[in-house]
């Protein structure tokens, strides 16, 4: 029952380190609470994974310590992990910026994990809840399946979203149990609440937008919900959302009103049908409805088209709140980046613990970088572990 590494959390960061891990030799345990490994990689990407993003730099991460990510980002790329999918003879695409996905299922990247797992030697125990941690001289893990004992213990438990699929708190405990720092955790990538209901007969509804917080802008996509707001342009910009912060919205994208209705200064289409040829009709009937009367075209003053022009561009928005960690696709905060060595992932209290993945206060975009944090945190762990 004596190892040279456990890792607790069989995801995306936990496997990576295993396989690294066992690569040099290490006899590698990793303990896993669900009925099976990679739970969150199978869902992720609709079931297809996005499991990298080829323009994936530090750039793309928010933590206390933005500087904390280069290391491990710079030593594992997003073309290594290409390089290893591309070896295991996964056919992939790039769906758009850089994001990469299976052509086939999720189920390939998991299987993939698997297979350099067993080439390497891992040993895998699913179903294996742990109870307790203790550090003397080694690490001593208590599970329903008895005692494990290693010289090094790598925690790759994730956050707590999706507590559905099984996310808890147990990193974060155990890093209060060796009085490692930990910053504020709260829900990323998620969706917004509204704290009215004008829009929520469009739900399903998306448009084509430059949604900006806080200095920040992304071009993508917002969708109408029930509860208010969502699609991968609002999970975006929720990651530097803070309550009570305001969000604007360019519902027309790089289009100049005044010039487009000076062309059409003699036509006689009511306004409402006018902006359905950019957006869906019931929306464009809805914008109208809650923010500029519709009227003709040709019956638009200059002042109105002025006006017009700014609502378009600048729809204001506070959001209620989010539609919190059930809904969030990653956790924000976590471990604090002050307590580890950006090259190893190590404790600088603990000798011999390590902290990976998204149990970390590194948290990526939409799109493949969280992927890639996991694989490269993982990765810089498992040269060390």
């Amino acid at each position: 029952m004596n190892y040279d590494i456990i890792i607790i959390g069989a995801g995306a960061a936990g496997l990576m380190c295993a396989i690294e891990a066992a690569k040099r030799g290490r006899k590698t345990l990793v303990l896993e609470h669900a009925e099976k490994i990679g739970k969150k990689i199978l869902i992720s990407g609709g079931g297809r994974c996005n499991f990298t993003n080829t323009e994936a730099s530090h750039d793309n991460f928010i933590s206390e310590n933005p500087h904390f990510c280069k290391s491990a980002l710079a030593r594992y790329t997003s073309q290594d992990f290409i390089s290893l999918v591309e070896k295991h003879g996964i056919k992939y695409h790039e769906k758009k910026l850089g994001q990469l996905f299976c052509d086939g299922s999720a189920k390939e990247i998991v299987a993939m994990l698997q297979k350099e797992c067993d080439d390497a030697g891992v040993e895998i125990k699913v179903n294996c809840s742990v109870s307790e941690i203790i550090k003397n001289n080694q690490f001593e893990t208590g599970t329903i399946d008895g005692k494990f004992q290693s010289e090094s213990l790598v925690i790759a438990t994730g956050g707590i979203s999706i507590p559905q699929m099984g996310a808890t708190d147990f990193g974060y405990k155990i890093a209060k149990q060796f009085r490692i720092k930990l910053t504020k955790t709260v829900p990323g990538l998620v969706p917004f609440t509204l704290s009215y209901q004008s829009y929520g007969e469009l739900s399903g509804l998306s448009i084509d937008s430059i949604v900006t917080c806080n200095g920040v802008s992304f071009h993508e996509n917002i969708l109408f919900t029930h509860k208010g707001l969502s699609g991968p342009a609002i999970l975006q910009i929720s990651n530097y959302w803070n309550p009570g912060d305001e969000i604007v919205i360019d519902l027309l994208p790089e289009k100049d009103i005044p010039e487009i209705m000076k062309e059409n200064a003699e036509n006689k289409t009511e306004l409402a049908n006018f902006l359905a040829q950019f957006w869906p009709k019931r929306f464009a009937e809805k914008w109208c409805e809650i923010n500029f009367r519709s009227k003709p075209i040709n019956k638009l003053s200059e002042k109105d088209i002025a006006v017009l022009s700014h609502e378009l561009h600048n729809w204001h928005i506070i959001p209620k709140g989010t539609e919190g960690f059930g809904k969030a696709e990653v956790t924000k905060g976590g471990v604090s980046t002050e307590e580890l060595s950006s090259k190893t992932m190590e404790s600088n209290k603990v000798k011999g613990l390590y902290f990976i993945g998204e149990v970390v206060d590194v948290t990526g975009w939409l799109g493949g970088y969280n992927f890639q944090w996991a694989w490269a945190s993982g990765f810089a762990a498992g040269q060390y572990a």
